[in-house]
């Protein structure tokens, strides 16, 4: 009985202990939870904000190299950009065939310079983009009489293609066609007749016709590679010196 008797109060005691026990320790651990709460939310609330930061940074540094870039290119010259052809290609492989587009571009600045170029790509606005920039690359310059026409009359050839270009009067205009007219509107000419024989190849037509334009010279180049003043060249075929002096002063202008 005494022993029963001990049991019973033991167990009793363990009861009230494990009663009294969870009490307490809820409180406890409630409150370091608490506590760290706080400190854990601020702890991911900054390292976030830091985040942020970071991608704000990032997103700051597009921006900026985006507006230099824009700069860039308002600060550049304008050029003027003509599309002359555009032909589909075919690449025979093992499976079957691969196309794609070639493109033709002539580009100048409307002030004495041009330049062409060609490009081929899957797409056809990137073929345009090789070819504009292969042109900007080849840009020759070619001396203008009055900044309208050219000094003299001219011929040029590449392959089977031939072309005559001859200077004219103001008011004529650009008489040409195809791809030639796509040059000379690139070039700033605004008085000029052509005729271009054997081929009507606008890869041929554009090399024969840049052939012509290399070709062409001024009264002040001459001139100087003479050692001679610009009056004393157009003072020759019964012109008077009046008038040489004349068209010197417009050639030096």
């Amino acid at each position: 009985m005494a022993d029963e008797t001990n049991n019973v109060a033991g167990n009793e005691a363990g009861v009230t202990a494990e009663a009294s026990a969870p009490e307490a320790t809820p409180t406890t651990g409630g409150e370091q939870r608490e506590g760290r709460g706080p400190r854990g939310g601020g702890g991911r609330g900054r390292g976030g904000n830091d985040r942020g930061g970071r991608d704000g940074g990032r997103g700051r540094g597009r921006d900026d190299r985006g507006r230099g870039r824009g700069g860039d290119d308002e600060g550049g010259e304008e050029l003027i950009e003509k599309l002359v052809h555009i032909n589909r290609v075919s690449k025979t492989v093992k499976g079957g065939k691969r196309f794609g587009f070639a493109a033709l571009v002539v580009v100048g600045d409307g002030k004495g310079r041009v330049g062409f170029g060609h490009g081929k790509a899957r797409e056809v606005p990137e073929a345009i983009t090789k070819a504009t920039a292969s042109a900007k690359k080849k840009m020759i310059r070619v001396a203008l009489k009055e900044g309208r026409t050219l000094h003299h009359d001219g011929k040029g050839h590449f392959g089977a293609g031939k072309v005559n270009v001859r200077s004219a009067p103001a008011g004529t205009g650009i008489i040409a066609g195809g791809p030639m007219r796509a040059v000379f509107e690139s070039l700033g000419v605004a008085d000029v007749v052509t005729k271009s024989v054997g081929t009507s190849n606008p890869y041929n037509m554009i090399r024969a016709t840049f052939d012509a334009l290399l070709d062409q010279t001024s009264p002040k180049s001459v001139a100087q590679r003479r050692g001679k003043k610009v009056a004393d060249l157009l003072g020759r075929g019964g012109a008077s010196a009046a008038e040489a002096e004349a068209a010197a002063e417009a050639i030096a202008e």
